[in-house]
Order: structure tokens, then sequence, then C-alpha cells
């Protein structure tokens, strides 16, 4: 008796989810990994001491992976401690001028009329209203299905629903439909800032990502330990499923043989035979040809013009005073249109950059922080020009001479000692995830057809699968773990269909005809 056995490449979010669903089927999966640990761009980094989370800080649809786990016939939280968040984020104009989201959607619409009127507050019920019925039309035919075409898409809708197609807005821009609901420039900036969750200027991309209103409306969860804990659930329950998980083993090539993948080589040389490979990192590496000649045509490359923002990201830890920091805050720069000219059109740091902190330490809504040094992260826009432009040291300077001056604008001081920081630019994120020029979520949602254009599970190449978050249906913690589940349903899928048209093995090691 044989057993199929699948080597998944990537130890992210997407990769770990495909391994666990292939394993509860039978399937022999090995994980590779080059780092020393889980996790991929859910990565956790080390200052002076502290584990800090130095990717993903919002935690949402919290569903997917209650699925996952029941599926796998555990319970999610028995792995973690989670709280639902009362305070959605904080975001600030000014030192005494700042505005909080709440989970209590009326509580919202109250502190929006309070800053800006009760028409505003009045509009941002209409804009919800739309952005819950954008995201009931695309949650199951496009979010949870694979990649679909515009018009596979309208058949999964369906013809007698057209008018909530419609409704989706994919031919005009976040920017202009947010002069269509609000007045205030400030809520511009506020609801602009959903198209930077998947690595967009608000000023291209296209307003059914107002849908993300309604993913925070359903809920931002605190994790207990930090986001780097739900890495570390998914490896603990894949273990405890029967993967392999090989860290510090990176791959270095996909054999592809016969118009088929058959194998990785890892850098050591060793070879591992595959029936299927996955690959859970950035597609454009495959497209550069990093994973080998052979595997580049399995998906087409990423030009750099179509590459979603990079960062400028600090993970430190710092004493602060001054202003009332919650989990979540946003500091706003003065002309956001201006911003993301700058690092999309001239490709550069943003001159008055918006500024994001995630103070992981302090909780949701009563702005009290830790009596001496807390864990912060600290981002700004950047351009994906990592591949080809290193960050000196006086770009560097200059940069951190905006964003934390930016910040005692608003009158939060940060106090930093330079052994307690570590920066992470663009050429940084480059080395670290290879093919990305820095880009942190793959290809921009700029333009409809963005929503079309990312790649599928199948790959070009029979065998070779794709999952993570520069796949379909995108960036995002919960978005890659339905790529990780819809490339391990394919994948079976195929194999299924395989064993139908020939003799083979089945899934569960027991041979047949």
């Amino acid at each position: 008796m044989s057993t199929k056995r699948i080597v998944v490449i990537g130890a992210g979010v997407g990769g770990l989810v495909t391994a666990i669903d292939l394993a509860r089927q039978g399937l022999e999966v090995i994980v590779v990994e080059k780092a020393r640990g889980p996790g991929g761009k859910m990565r956790e980094i080390e200052v002076d001491g502290d584990a800090i989370d130095g990717g993903p800080t919002l935690f949402t649809m919290v569903p997917v992976f209650e699925q996952l786990f029941a599926d796998a016939g555990a319970t999610f939280t028995d792995y973690l401690g989670l709280k639902k968040a009362e305070v959605l984020a904080r975001h600030a104009w000014g030192a005494d001028e700042w505005l909080d989201l709440y989970a209590d959607q009326e509580r919202s619409a109250d502190a929006i009329a309070r800053l800006a009127g009760p028409e505003e507050g009045k509009r941002f019920r209409e804009f919800c209203d739309h952005a819950r019925r954008i995201y009931e039309t695309l949650e199951k035919p496009y979010l949870h299905s694979s990649r679909p075409t515009p018009l596979s898409l309208v058949s999964r809708i369906g013809f007698t629903h057209l008018g909530a197609l419609l409704e989706i807005k994919p031919y005009t821009t976040m920017w202009r439909l947010l002069g269509h609901y609000f007045r205030d420039p400030r809520l511009h900036q506020l609801f602009g800032r959903y198209t930077t969750y998947v690595g967009a200027s608000p000023l291209l991309a296209p307003a059914t990502l107002m849908l993300m209103g309604q993913v925070e409306q359903n809920g931002i969860w605190l994790v207990d330990g930090g986001m780097y804990q739900i890495t570390a659930a998914l490896a603990r329950l894949a273990e405890e499923r029967g993967v392999t998980l090989r860290y510090a083993s990176e791959a270095q090539r996909i054999e592809i043989d016969g118009g088929r993948a058959k194998a990785v080589t890892l850098a050591s040389g060793e070879r591992l035979a595959a029936d299927a490979v996955v690959f859970n990192g950035d597609v454009a590496a495959l497209g550069a040809g990093l994973l080998g000649e052979d595997a580049r045509r399995a998906t087409a490359p990423t030009r750099p013009s179509e590459r979603s923002h990079s960062l400028m990201a600090w993970t430190l830890t710092a004493r602060t005073e001054g202003f009332p920091l919650v989990r979540h805050t946003y500091f706003y720069s003065d002309d956001y249109p201006a911003e993301f000219r700058d690092v999309f059109d001239r490709q550069r740091l943003p001159q008055g950059p918006t500024v994001y902190l995630c103070a992981q330490d302090r909780n949701d809504h009563d702005g009290i922080g830790p009596d001496g040094p807390e864990r912060l992260q600290c981002l700004t826009y950047a351009p994906a020009n990592g591949d080809t432009h290193t960050y000196d040291a006086a770009e560097i300077e200059q940069c951190e001479e905006r964003t934390f001056s930016r910040l005692e604008h608003f009158g939060l001081r940060v106090h930093r000692q330079s052994e307690a920081s570590v920066l992470t630019t663009p050429d940084q994120f480059h080395r670290i995830f290879p093919g990305s020029g820095g880009a942190i979520y793959g290809r921009a949602a700029h333009g409809w057809r963005s929503s079309f254009t990312r790649p599928a599970s199948r790959s070009r190449i029979a065998g070779l699968y794709l999952a993570g978050g520069t796949t379909h249906p995108g960036p995002g913690v919960p978005m890659a773990a339905i790529s990780g589940r819809l490339a391990a349903a394919t994948l079976i899928q195929d194999l299924v269909s395989t064993s139908r048209s020939r003799a083979t093995v089945t899934l569960g090691g027991m041979s047949t005809r």
C-alpha cells in the first residue's frame, strides 16, 4: 500500500491550513520552511528580549478558523485565547481631534455625528448598509469559491440578483464613492484606509473594497499573547494531525517532469519526491524563476507597476506618554491623496505620512498603558521598490524624523532607544520574501479587473498548487486561510479525478483499481 505525498513550501497561514486539510484526508504532508519557525509574514520579532508581532495586527473573520479546526476534529479556542474588541480603532487628526469606531455600529454613528455633524452620522449608517450588502453578495460566490471570472461570478450570484451585483461598484473608485457618502474629508481618510488592508490606494482601488467595513463590523479580535499565537495554534494542530514540519529547510527548486510537478529540491541538496506540490509564498517568486526555470510558467509574472505598497515598519519597545493610545491607533496625514501619489506614482516615501501604531500591551478602549516600556509596531506606507532601491542611512533617518515628529504633532512622545528598535524597509522585506520587491500584499487591487487577476489555487503546471495572501481571494490572515482551504480542496479534487481515470492509489493508503 502507498499514500500520496504532498510537499508544501512555506509554513505561513496558507501553507499550514492547506497541510491540515490534506493531512486529515489521509495524505502524507511535509511542510518545508526556510525560517526557524512557522509564520511567514505573520512573524514575531525579538527586540531587546521581548517577542513582538512583526506582521499582521488585526484578526477578523474568526469563523473561518473555527470551521477549519472543527473540520479537523478540534476546537479553535482550546488552542488560543480570544477577546472581541469593543473599540475597533482610534483615528486621530490632531492632539484633541480623534474618533473611535466601535463594534456597536450605533455607537460609531453617534461618535461620527459628534465629530462631523448628524448628517454624516446618517450617511455612515447608509455606508454601512451598502458595505453589508456587498459583503453578503460576494462572501460565498467570490471569497469562498475558486477564483471566478466575471461571467462565472454573475452565474454564481444568479441573474435574478443582478441588482445586488451592480451594487458592488467595481467601476467606481473607493475615493469617488466616499465623496458620494461623506462631506467631511476626515471621513474620506478614515474609510479610505480600508483599501490599504489589501495594499492598494483609495484613489485607484474599486469601491467594492468598502466590504472591509462589514468585515470589521463582524468583529475584530484580540489574541492572547499576540497575533503570532494564531500561527502557533495552526502549527500545533498540523503536527497533531500528522503533518511533518521541517524548519530551516529552504526550497530551492520545484522539479517539473513531463509537464508535472514531481519533487522539491532543498538548498541542502536533499530531494523530496512528491505527488503534488503546494507553493505558499509570494507567487511573484515563481514568475521570476526563483524556484527554477521550469516552474516559471506556473503563473504570470508580476510587473513592478502591479505591486501593492510596502512598509517602513518599526518594531520596538519604548515608553510612551501623551496621546491616549488604544490597541489600534491611526494618525492621519494632512493630504491623503498626495501620500498615495508619492507611494504609487512617484515611487518614494511619502512627504507627509499617515502613521499606524499597534500598542500590543494595551486593551481596546481605556488608553491605559504599562508603567514602563511597551511593545509597539509602528508603520508608514512605502513603495514596493525593494528589488531596485536600497534604503540608506540618510534616507532612513529622514523617514524616522518625519514619522516620529508626526506623532509628536499629535501629542504622542515615543521615547525610543536604538537597541530596542528594529526597522524593516522595503528592500529588507524583499530579501525576506524573495520576488516581492517588498510588496506586502502581492498585486495591488487597482481597477475592476484586479479581483480576477490573482492566481487561482491550480497553477498552470499540473500538480503544482498555490496558496497564501498573493493568491485568490487576496491578502489578510483569514483570506490566506481561505486560500489554503481552496488549494487543498482543489488538490483533493484533482487526485480523485485522476483516480477515476486510471488505476491508482486512494487517499487513505488503500490500493485499488
